[in-house]
């Protein structure tokens, strides 16, 4: 059950996490960041097909995303063994984390889910969510779901910042 969220506008809590290509990658550390956004994408694993295809969208939308000084970033708490598959199962070309641990999940305010059965997975895992993260290490846009089918349109995500930067858009729900 998750017990707190992480509010917008926050910072983003500071994680470092092994990316598949064989070094660490830091989430939400402002002095990294310089003047480019992160647009950190959870989800659930290898044994989740809709992630398979939400990540494979992401993989076309990459450039564009690059083209606005966003970094696109997945994450999830499989192995390493998991997440390289799924780096080579969908010819993935961004950053992908593994070895998010529940206390990490949890601190993200992420939704966590027991495995049906052993041959879904051998762990329990986060449900899909979404940040974007300013490059002052706050967090702009949260949408955490607890189901593999709710996940916001990455294209509409895409269109969405273009126009928070341009207008400096302030971060929303902070009442």
């Amino acid at each position: 059950m998750t017990e707190k969220k992480l509010a917008a506008g926050a910072k983003f809590p500071v994680l470092s996490l092994p990316v598949v290509a064989g070094r660490d990658i830091v989430l939400g550390d402002a002095g990294q960041l310089e003047d480019r956004w992160q647009l950190i994408v959870i989800y659930r694993g290898k044994h989740c097909p809709i992630c398979k295809q939400y990540l494979a969208t992401l993989e076309e939308l990459k450039s564009e995303f690059a083209a606005e000084d966003i970094d696109v970033i997945a994450v999830s708490g499989d192995s390493l063994e998991k997440a390289k598959a799924q780096v080579n199962e969908g010819s993935l070309t961004f950053p992908v984390a593994y070895n998010l641990k529940l206390d990490q999940m949890s601190e993200l305010g992420l939704y966590i889910s027991d495995p049906r059965s052993p041959e879904e997975t051998d762990r329990p895992f986060a449900e899909p969510a979404l940040f974007a993260v300013r490059p002052d290490g706050r967090v702009q846009i949260i949408d955490i779901s607890n189901a593999p089918f709710a996940r916001p349109d990455l294209k509409a995500i895409l269109k969405g910042l273009k126009f928070v930067r341009a207008k400096s858009y302030p971060v929303r729900g902070t009442h």
